[in-house]
């Protein structure tokens, strides 16, 4: 086995970079440096004989999952590439399933009975092998990088300009403006159309081709434009409007800018605000909670609250603007070095892992079947979509070696 420079170097070199809080690529905290058990390191501090005797753990307790050279290739997403992972991680890791944290029966079987020693050899040897190469942009289960949710939307609601307006913001009468709504609502309501259960031949025809998922990013994009009036006729009382609609402040909000659950009514097309009314009215549109209040108003009524309504200034719903998978990643990259390739041993490289592993596991700190303060708090709100595009981003990533060497005496 060809001797590398990669991580395994004398013990008292080790001890003296330890000591030194220092690693190639950046000065350790002295918190990160001096945390935790000095046994979590020992790994770092093989000897090439040591390496050997791991190579031979390996053989009789790990390759037949592992493969020898760590790459894993077994459909099975509990099988990681462990090639090149940081030996102090490894280590750890080990000792976690030793003592059944993990809960993988087939993983606390195979270390169950190794010694403490057989942990750190072997640990040491799968840190220098050749780490996996990189996932390529396409034809694996990482796949090509997507659009981030905001660029999928604009390109999907391309489609509704026609009408709509480029933004949302609607300059034919008839068509209802789509800024300063809830995308919930939104979704609801495409699919009210979708199902029949609002009467539109055209809209379900337009919309019946549109997935969940473009549906959604659709309707977030058109959340996040600016908010502004309906460039459309309103003709009416502004005044009397105003007067009717206190009634419907308590659902749609003051002004029609809703803080629940009802539409926001703010800078709507007046025309298709009368045609929603007269919907409910007559029954075409069913929804129990509109049925009565549009039955006790009449034709002018409707027509005046449509004006007033039409000439209220929109506000942006409260939704988060989501992170592009690269401004994910950098948060990562934080903790986990530049492109996945951590420098501090405690901390597993995620550069070349398998993307249907990484998906699992951060899945599994989301349910709290793997417990870290840190890794639940930083996967918070992330949806399916974030965890498989940071994925296939670590994924492709190439993994690099690193070097513990010590600062040279002053």
């Amino acid at each position: 086995m060809k001797r590398r420079a990669q991580i395994l170097v004398s013990r008292a070199l080790v001890q003296g970079t330890l000591a030194a809080g220092v690693f190639l690529g950046g000065v350790v905290p002295a918190t990160a440096a001096d945390s935790g058990s000095r046994d979590d390191l020992r790994a770092a501090l093989a000897t090439p004989q040591d390496i050997m005797e791991g190579k031979r753990v390996a053989e009789a307790s790990c390759a037949s999952c592992h493969g020898l050279n760590g790459i894993g290739k077994s459909k099975d997403t509990d099988m990681p590439n462990i090639a090149g992972q940081r030996p102090a991680y490894l280590y750890r890791e080990l000792r976690v399933y030793q003592i059944g944290g993990r809960g993988n029966t087939p993983m606390n079987n195979a270390v169950k009975f190794l010694s403490d020693d057989a942990l750190v050899k072997v640990a040491a040897y799968y840190a220098n092998v050749d780490p996996a190469q990189p996932a390529a942009s396409a034809g694996t289960k990482a796949g090509p990088a997507k659009p981030d949710p905001l660029s999928a939307g604009k390109a999907a609601a391309s489609g509704c300009a026609g009408c709509h307006g480029d933004t949302g913001i609607s300059s034919t009468p008839g068509m209802p403006n789509l800024v300063g709504l809830d995308p919930k609502y939104v979704v609801a309501a495409v699919k009210a159309y979708k199902g029949g259960q609002r009467k539109n031949d055209m809209m379900k025809t337009l919309v019946s081709a549109v997935t969940d998922a473009e549906l959604d990013n659709i309707a977030l994009y058109f959340a996040l434009q600016k908010p502004g009036k309906a460039k459309t006729p309103s003709p009416g009382n502004q005044a009397a409007g105003k007067s009717a609609a206190v009634a419907c402040a308590g659902c749609h909000g003051e002004g029609g800018v809703s803080t629940g659950t009802a539409p926001s009514l703010a800078g709507q097309d007046a025309q298709y605000f009368v045609a929603a009314m007269k919907s409910y009215k007559d029954g075409t549109r069913s929804e129990a909670a509109m049925k009565a209040p549009a039955a006790s108003v009449d034709d002018g009524t409707i027509k005046n609250l449509a004006a007033y309504y039409a000439n209220q200034m929109p506000h942006q719903p409260t939704v988060r603007k989501p992170l592009t998978t690269e401004e994910l990643a950098q948060r990562c990259d934080r903790c986990h070095g530049v492109g996945g390739n951590s420098t501090d041993p405690r901390a597993p490289a995620l550069a070349a892992q398998r993307a249907d592993y990484l998906q699992r596991v951060m899945h599994a700190y989301q349910k709290g079947e793997r417990k870290s303060t840190a890794m639940t708090a930083m996967l918070d709100g992330l949806g399916d979509a974030d965890i498989e595009g940071l994925a296939a981003h670590y994924s492709r990533q190439k993994a690099r070696a690193v070097i513990y060497m010590p600062l040279p005496s002053k």
